[in-house]
């Protein structure tokens, strides 16, 4: 009897799927999986990485998160409790790192959004010389850094909303393109070729550089951590959980390819790259109310809540990571003292100003592009290139813990992926070798800047958070 109450509090496996789906699935990545890998042949990919590599990532999430189940630095404090408070400086310096490229993008996600919203398309913003777009998204990034150092709670409530809104839109447009056909039978629909060849990719170079899309995709489940220990009988219900979210997520990914495919040529995507990345989703959308009869409507809706969501998220990754970094006590013996400094505000306002410097650099150096959309495709590739990086400390965490199994054995009780040591260390060292191999891939490119961005970008990110400590240790000599 003394039970009910604790249990009636227990979250269902179900609940827990439907909110991990939240997190981590978005229209955007059905977009960007049908424009990269030639429209119904994606499929074959989605499914291999769901089952290869998302599956066993999000059960090992889950058993970090049930081991640590008091830890509530994520990451950084799983990397300090298995191997130490220097390691966890690096998984903390990654996880804000990999967001530089994440914020640059944000604002000109956002700018490019409000041109649809306004305009109903993007024939003025994209005329503009990249110059002159490149400048407003500066201006934008500075405003909302300003934000940002303001401490304004209000930005989280919004952030909520968008996200909800856009997920609620990207559910109804998979079922309102397949209901399209009956309600506008006469509608220009593509037909959608079943042959198995439309359905094998073509494995050639575009084919490994662009697997980090997919790679970047299917990540951040360890967002959802905290909740393992919160479910009824965690040990049984949370690989129901996790086995529900990537059917769900595999079920979105296809029916969302199949929906597209009914509305796109692949053949037309591919002569229009860099169009297509920039704007799919909208001309998808923009699509769809024309089926139904309601010009652009459902454009317009997704284009609002779209902005808001990337302007939130823009203040939200400049805000959050930092105070991760900054604010956790494994990094704070290894950062230079300014950095650490908070104004009345609350907010880090060194860390500010570095990520004004490194975000403001990146959006300044791609004013030699050729037009807004080439630096939309840029971003959304140097993305899936940076921010996959951040996984690979929940690799090396869970490969750490399951070395250590005796020292956290009682940590196991609710929640383990399997019991079989060596099947552990295989899912760990797959996990990071397929990681590595896809950031790697990802970053050939046959234009040399985008090349070079490729490149200088995580290396020039890396060689600055090895050299934070560095500059710490010569403050503390001094003051000794």
């Amino acid at each position: 009897m003394g039970e009910t109450p604790n249990n009636s509090k227990k979250m269902m496996w179900t609940t827990l799927a439907t909110m991990a789906f939240s997190i981590v699935w978005s229209f955007g990545n059905v977009v960007n999986g049908f424009i990269y890998f030639d429209g119904t042949k994606v499929i074959f990919s989605w499914i291999v990485i769901f089952l290869l590599f998302f599956i066993p990532y999000a059960l090992m999430v889950g058993e970090l998160g049930s081991v640590f189940k008091d830890s509530e630095g994520g990451v950084a404090s799983w990397i300090n409790a298995t191997i130490g408070p220097k390691w966890a400086y690096y998984a903390g310096w990654t996880f804000w790192a990999v967001h530089v490229v994440y914020i640059s993008s944000k604002g000109t996600g956002g700018l490019r959004g409000m041109a649809w919203g306004i305009f109903g398309n993007t024939n003025w913003y994209d005329s503009l010389p990249t110059a002159w777009t490149q400048l407003a998204t500066l201006v934008v990034f500075l405003f909302f850094c300003w934000v940002a150092s303001r401490g304004i709670p209000v930005i989280k409530t919004l952030s909520t909303i968008a996200g909800t809104s856009m997920f609620i839109m990207s559910i109804l447009f998979i079922i309102m393109m397949f209901a399209a056909p009956m309600i506008n039978p006469h509608a220009n629909f593509n037909t959608v070729n079943w042959n198995w060849q439309n359905f094998v990719p073509d494995f050639n170079i575009k084919y490994f550089t662009s697997l980090s899309i997919l790679v970047f995709a299917v990540g951040g489940a360890e967002k959802i951590s905290p909740y393992v220990n919160k479910l009824k009988n965690p040990s049984k219900n949370f690989p129901k959980a996790m086995l529900g979210l990537a059917g769900m997520v595999m079920i979105s990914a296809i029916l969302g390819t199949i929906a597209l495919a009914l509305m796109f040529d692949p053949k037309t995507v591919n002569g229009n790259l860099n169009e297509y990345i920039s704007n799919g989703p909208y001309i998808a959308f923009q699509k769809l109310g024309e089926y139904y009869g309601v010009g652009g409507l459902f454009l317009y809706i997704y284009a609002w809540c779209n902005v808001i969501g990337q302007f939130s998220a823009l203040v939200i990754s400049i805000d959050a990571p930092l105070r991760m970094l900054l604010g956790g006590k494994e990094a704070k013996d290894f950062i230079p003292k300014k950095l650490l400094k908070v104004n009345k505000h609350g907010a880090y306002i060194n860390g500010i100003w570095m990520i004004v410097i490194l975000s403001g650099g990146i959006i300044a150096l791609q004013a030699v592009m050729p037009d807004a959309q080439a630096v939309m495709a840029q971003l959304v590739k140097l993305n899936s290139i940076v921010m996959p990086m951040r996984y690979l400390w929940v690799f090396i965490a869970y490969l750490a813990l399951r070395k250590q199994h005796e020292k956290f054995h009682k940590g196991f009780d609710n929640y383990q992926m399997t019991k079989h040591q060596w099947l552990a260390y295989i899912a760990g060292l797959w996990g990071l070798a397929v990681t590595i191999a896809c950031c790697l891939m990802g970053m050939y490119s046959s234009d040399p800047f985008t090349l070079c961005l490729n490149i200088a970008t995580p290396v020039v990110l890396l060689l600055l958070g090895l050299i934070m400590p560095t500059i710490r240790r010569h403050q503390e000599e001094k003051n000794n």
